[in-house]
């Protein structure tokens, strides 16, 4: 299966949550090409941006456990090919 470059967004509303979402992310650490996260105080949410460079099964998996986590939100876009 070839691999696909693409981004994906996770809003995370609960704190309490962080914890399992930063192990997902080390879990599928070796697709991932680059992370950025950002605290949104005002709006009490935080929000994490990955690069990712992966099968779409591998990333596919990921963004499934990601989304059902309480209170996460995932969105993916990936390159045609």
């Amino acid at each position: 299966m070839s691999k696909r470059i693409g981004v994906v967004a996770i809003i995370i509303e609960d704190k309490e949550n962080v914890p399992m979402v930063n192990k997902l992310l080390s879990d599928y650490g070796e697709i991932i090409v680059g992370r950025m996260g950002l605290p949104y105080k005002e709006k009490k949410v935080s929000i994490i941006s990955i690069i990712v460079d992966g099968t779409t099964d591998e990333i596919g998996a990921l963004t499934g456990k990601l989304g059902r986590l309480n209170e996460v939100t995932v969105k993916s876009a990936l390159t045609q090919k």
